[in-house]
């Protein structure tokens, strides 16, 4: 059997903000591979020794403390490739945009998205440096890439000058347990968590890019649109905004000050992974401004729990939400407001929006994300690229 080795030393099972995004699609492909049956042997390169295998899947984990990132870029760049050499692996698939300057086998690496290279003013110094230094790197020396979206791909092909031959596009999937949950366990955890019976839900990490002080002004644009500023009542919709604190967070809650939405706007923090689908069936709404995502997992999961989604026209958010939600323009703060409105007051449109979120989550999933990604290794394997 041919071995491919799989650098998941990012994932990270612990209870954080970090659990979100890389780390899902890390858990996820990692739990399919584990499951295949063929001509493959899988070595998981990994720090958290939570993680469970099974099947063709061997956990491999490290002595150093390579959640430290100085100690990650050291173990990736000079110890993995003696470790390939002793696992005699045939491939190496990194699955977080960094590849080693030198690797014994052909080389497959992960890519989510660039935003620190279109929009490095959003990242700390340090950050955007590691990333644009190592991504650029695996440029050179990967055989093939596989990316997340095609806006990733055209990014890569654009910004690193990757050959599209060179390029794979892999889709995240969903998981089972994003679904319609029945109404009294909905309610149950509404009452528990102390959560408004109306809400418009954002959920993700407060940062820049995402781009929540759009959503913040369409809120009150709304609210004053409507009248509901000044005379808001129990049957007022709210502004929930969950997640945890990234960088620059403090200016979302210095808007939410300046446009006096305190008693309006909640900001339940952190959401343990294990609640997430009830937040989203919790939710009238789903509400995604964000100017840029390398895929878009939450909008994907609010669908597949038939919360209607209204995200920005930005980036990869068009191919995943498709015509199964509602697009703007990431500045348009008016028409964010009336999207919102037409959501909240039409019931109708609220229903055919929940039908075509299902219908359109249901064409995503880790099964058929993983096949491609093992169809990936056989074309490296058999063509080197």
């Amino acid at each position: 059997m041919r071995r491919i080795g799989l650098n998941a030393q990012l994932l990270s099972l612990a209870p954080n903000y970090r659990s979100a995004g890389i780390n899902r699609y890390i858990y996820n492909i990692l739990t399919h591979l584990s499951k295949h049956e063929g001509e493959y042997f899988f070595s998981a390169f990994l720090s958290d020794k939570h993680f469970q295998s099974s099947g063709s899947l061997e956990r491999l984990i490290s002595r150093w403390p390579t959640a430290k990132p100085p100690v990650r870029i050291f173990w990736e760049q000079i110890v993995q490739p003696w470790i390939a050499v002793q696992q005699g692996l045939d491939l190496l698939h990194s699955l977080a945009f960094a590849v080693p300057f030198w690797a014994p086998c052909p080389s497959v690496v992960t890519i989510y998205d660039l935003s620190f290279l279109r929009y490095p003013e959003n990242f700390r110094r340090g950050n955007r440096l590691y990333l644009s230094q190592f991504v650029r790197l695996a440029a050179k020396r990967a055989n093939h890439f596989i990316v997340i979206s095609r806006n990733t791909a055209r990014d890569t092909s654009e910004l690193l000058g990757v050959a599209p031959s060179r390029i794979s596009v892999t889709y995240c999937g969903v998981e089972d347990r994003f679904h319609l949950w029945p109404a009294d366990e909905v309610d149950q955890f509404r009452r528990k968590k102390g959560l408004p019976q109306r809400m418009i839900l954002y959920l993700g990490t407060i940062e820049p890019r995402k781009n929540i002080g759009t959503l913040l002004k369409a809120y009150h644009h709304l609210l004053s649109k409507t009248g509901s500023f000044e005379s808001a009542d129990e049957n007022t919709p709210r502004l929930v905004i969950a997640g945890g604190k990234g960088w620059e967070w403090e200016e979302v809650f210095s808007l939410v000050e300046k446009l006096g939405l305190n008693k309006l706007v909640v900001f339940p923090g952190f959401v343990p992974d294990s609640e997430l689908p009830l937040w989203y069936n919790a939710a009238e709404c789903f509400a995604y401004p964000s100017r840029y995502e390398g895929f878009g997992l939450p909008v994907l999961e609010a669908m597949a729990c038939g919360t209607p989604v209204i995200a920005s026209d930005a980036a990869s958010l068009p191919e995943v939400v498709g015509d199964a939600g509602l697009l703007l323009p990431p500045d348009d703060v008016e028409g964010l407001a009336d999207a919102m409105r037409q959501v909240l007051t039409d019931d109708a449109f609220k229903e055919q929006l929940r039908q075509q979120g299902l219908y359109r989550a249901s064409h995503f999933s880790w099964e058929e994300t993983t096949r491609q990604t093992l169809s990936v290794y056989d074309r490296v394997l058999a063509h080197g690229g």
